[in-house]
Order: C-alpha cells, then sequence, then structure tokens
C-alpha cells in the first residue's frame, strides 16, 4: 500500500518535462502572434511614403524629391529611408537637386529574398539597375554607415556613373565586432525565423532606445526621432532578418571592398565623428582616406555616428559642388577630360 502511495504522489520526471514544455510552445506562440499582430498594425499606420520600382525580380520601395542633379541616399542598417528624412538631409537637398532615397533590401517596404546573398556589392548591383530604370544620371551618392559600404561598391562598378562619393561613418575594413556575432544567429533560416518572432522580437524591443541612444551620443536623440522612424516599423521580424543578416555580411563585405577602395577614382568626402561610439572613426574613416586616391576627410569633433543629423551643412556644400557638371553622362565626361588633358595650359 505505501508502495502503490509512493507512486502516486511522486511526479514523474517525464510529465514534468512534458508540461514545462507544453506550457513553452504555448508562450511562444502567443509570443509570435502577438509580434505579427504589432508589425502588420505599425504597417497600417505607417504606409509606404514613396513609391516602387522592381528590378531583378526585387520590389524597391523609394521617395523621389526635387529636381536638379541628382543626388541619391543610403541609409544605413537597423533603421529606413525615414531616418535620412528625420535627419533633414532630404528636404536641405530637395531644394536644388532631384532626391532619390531608398529603402535598401529588407528594410523599411523594400524586399530581400532569400534568393541571394545580400552583401554590400549586391545590393550596389541593385541599386544600379534601378537607378537606370529611374533614368538617374551622374549622381552625387551619399552613404551613411552599413549604406557607406553600398555607396563604395556603387562607385566601383564599371557601370556606374557616380559623380562623387560623400561617405558617413562607415565600417570599412574587416574588423571583429561583438555586437554582429551576437545578431548575426537571427539571420540563419528557421531558428532565425523563430527568434525574430520571439526572442530577437522581445529583445529589440527591450535594447532599441539604448541603440538609439549609442547612435546619437554625445548628442540627444531628436524627440521626433523614433516616432518619425516608428518603433514598432524598426522591430518587425522582416526588418530584423535585414539586420541580422547584415551583422552576418558585415565582415566579408567590407573585406572585398578593402581589396579595392584604390580604384575609386571620383571625388570623395569622408566625413566621421570623432565621438562615435559604433564604427571606430580612426581605424575606419581615417584610414579608408589614406586608400582612396584624393579623397578629403572631416573629422567633426564632439559628434557621434549621425554626422548626417549634425553636418548637414557640410554634406549639402559637398553635394552643390557638383552641380556644373552633374548633367553630364560617362560618355561625355570622358570626352570633356580627354579633350582637358591635350588642350594647353
Amino acid at each position: 500500500m505505501n508502495a502503490i502511495t509512493r507512486r502516486i504522489s511522486t511526479p514523474d520526471p517525464t510529465d514534468k518535462r512534458l508540461a514545462i514544455a507544453g506550457v513553452t510552445a504555448a508562450v511562444l506562440a502567443a509570443t509570435a502572434a502577438w509580434v505579427a499582430y504589432r508589425a502588420r498594425r505599425a504597417e497600417a499606420e505607417h504606409p509606404p511614403s514613396g513609391r516602387f520600382v522592381e528590378v531583378d525580380g526585387v520590389r524597391l520601395h523609394y521617395i523621389d524629391r526635387g529636381l536638379g542633379t541628382p543626388v541619391v541616399l543610403l541609409h544605413g542598417t537597423m533603421v529606413r529611408l525615414e531616418d535620412l528624412v528625420a535627419s533633414g538631409l532630404v528636404d536641405r537637398l530637395a531644394q536644388h537637386h532631384r532626391v532619390v532615397a531608398f529603402d535598401r533590401p529588407g528594410f523599411g517596404y523594400s524586399e530581400r529574398p532569400r534568393d541571394r546573398l545580400w552583401t554590400a556589392d549586391a545590393q550596389a548591383a541593385l541599386i544600379q539597375r534601378a537607378l537606370t530604370r529611374l533614368g538617374v544620371q551622374s549622381p552625387a551618392v551619399v552613404g551613411h554607415s552599413w549604406g557607406a559600404m553600398v555607396a563604395s561598391a556603387l562607385a566601383l562598378r564599371e557601370d556606374s556613373d557616380v559623380r562623387k562619393l560623400v561617405l558617413l561613418a562607415g565600417y570599412y575594413f574587416p574588423q571583429p565586432r561583438l555586437d554582429a556575432l551576437i545578431a548575426a544567429p537571427a539571420a540563419t533560416p528557421i531558428l532565425g525565423d523563430a527568434m525574430r518572432y520571439t526572442v530577437s522580437a522581445l529583445s529589440a524591443r527591450a535594447m532599441l532606445g539604448r541603440a538609439v541612444r549609442i547612435m546619437f551620443a554625445p548628442a540627444p536623440v531628436p524627440d521626433e526621432y523614433l516616432p518619425t522612424l516608428s518603433r514598432e516599423m524598426l522591430v518587425r521580424p522582416y526588418q530584423l532578418r535585414a539586420s541580422a543578416e547584415e551583422a552576418a555580411f558585415l565582415m566579408p563585405s567590407a573585406a572585398s571592398l578593402a581589396k579595392r577602395y584604390a580604384s575609386i577614382r571620383v571625388p570623395t568626402l569622408i566625413v566621421a565623428g570623432e565621438d562615435d561610439k559604433v564604427i571606430d572613426p580612426e581605424k575606419h574613416s581615417r584610414r579608408l582616406a589614406s586608400e582612396i586616391p584624393g579623397a578629403e576627410l572631416r573629422m567633426l569633433p564632439g559628434v557621434g555616428h549621425m554626422v548626417h543629423f549634425a553636418a548637414i551643412d557640410e554634406i549639402v556644400e559637398a553635394v552643390g559642388a557638383l552641380a556644373p557638371l552633374a548633367h553630364e553622362s560617362q560618355a561625355e565626361r570622358t570626352t570633356r577630360e580627354a579633350q582637358d588633358a591635350v588642350s594647353p595650359s
């Protein structure tokens, strides 16, 4: 009798494990449903602000504002093109230029299919085809952070007619980053998909405010920054995948580009904040200035990673210097430069 009582009163370890597994599965399923609902609601509250162009089977979202010589803007990782709008850069440039700003693949409302690896070179190829489709010729290209790598890759393409580069607070050389290693697992199929609807979705919400403060430090975060970009738009599972993949492709993309920077032949302005807490300006921006022939470097004291908020005047001035010749095609410019080379001084 005592043996029977002991068997009844002692819980079976297997049953206990099954109960825990069942509760865990239920919690994860509820979390995933909540995350999916929040993503749908964010998109309903923040519909696309621009237009779409489809190239190579990929639908890209972009805005096209102003008239004049063209300027292409490429945002960094984690954010979307509204980051460039919030900085005031789009409005300032659109006063005298045609400004085309893209949601890079996987961010905002642009697609990021899994049929290719979205390195800086792959994104540059897609952007170049989109620019051709949109009739954008001889643009100045401004890239921030990860977007600066894409801008560099764009200038290195043989089919590109980039007139000038303005590179802002970029990561240019393959140096290990702990944050990239931590973020990369969420890029993997299946496991990463589950993480982005559960663990990663929750941790991204918890860490977003701190991450943005570090990006802007030592300056405060502008009051309207996150409301303009929308917190929920930035932590959608789809966008978290893009950010995770870019963490995984960060070093390989930089390693590929680092071998070719010396081949960039367009006028290049490199801008970095001396107090950047995200990317070391000495190891990246200053080093890049020594690699690109004739590149100009501007290191801004008291400025952090978000240099496009602090250096609008410098960026607009650099782009504006292109205006007299930006209407030329690549062929016309090549002919003119050849004529200049043989003309008497």
